[in-house]
């Protein structure tokens, strides 16, 4: 993986005003620290930092960080963004050893079509980023796992993503990462067998109910209609 050159200053103003100042500047607050050293709070260009960020190897990057002309390699971890704007608001640079693994997150990309959505199934993907350990330098852009062979009911697991030399998995090798599903499909409930005759039985019944309660027995016996408009 290239590394990439950015230069930071000292700063020695803390707290929101002059943080929100200099991000007017064009500036993003940040501290270094790490590797047993002292923490320095320092600015980088916002622009130049956006462009490392957004490039290949996005967070992972490995960043030359060169503060007051002493250079030292980092990654920038505790990304702070605007929630609307999305503009940088601060940034942790740490220190890294280039002969020590750290820990990253590096995405996970399905690569091909499943056979079993050719035939209607789904494809799930459970993992979008796997942990892994790495030297700073074999850190991998992302990882793929190939499911045009997957079936309906064939799942992929972290064990069965291909790693590059170097590069150890942090999650349960069983941990599931995608899998093809059969389509949900809504069935209309029937009536059980017996239940339709008894919903009609008790319609009969209420009809015979209502007759009943609108005729009265007359001097011969026999119900006759009762008289609804009165005299």
């Amino acid at each position: 993986m290239p590394d990439a050159l950015l230069v930071a200053d000292e700063r020695a103003e803390r707290g929101s005003r002059p943080a929100g100042r200099l991000r007017a500047r064009g500036l993003v607050p940040a501290v270094v620290y790490g590797l047993g050293g002292d923490s320095v709070t320092v600015t980088v260009s916002a622009r130049e930092l956006n462009n490392i960020l957004q490039s290949e190897s996005g967070v992972n990057t490995v960043i030359t960080l060169a503060v007051d002309g002493a250079e030292q390699l980092t990654l920038a971890r505790q990304i702070q963004r605007h929630p609307v704007r999305g503009e940088l608001l601060h940034v942790d640079f740490v220190r890294v050893d280039p002969d020590v693994r750290v820990a990253a997150e590096v995405p996970v990309n399905l690569e091909g079509e499943p056979a079993g959505v050719k035939s209607g199934g789904v494809l799930e993907q459970l993992v979008f980023t796997l942990s892994i350990e790495a030297k700073p330098s074999d850190i991998p852009n992302s990882l793929s796992a190939d499911v045009s062979a997957l079936e309906i009911g064939d799942q992929i697991r972290v064990t069965e993503i291909a790693l590059p030399p170097r590069v150890v998995a942090m999650q349960d090798d069983e941990e599931l990462v995608a899998q093809v599903i059969a389509p949900r499909v809504e069935v209309e409930e029937e009536p059980a067998e017996g239940e339709e005759s008894e919903l009609a039985e008790g319609d009969e019944g209420a009809a015979a109910v209502e007759a009943a309660e609108g005729t009265e027995p007359d001097a011969g016996g026999e119900g006759t209609a009762r008289d609804s408009g009165g005299e």
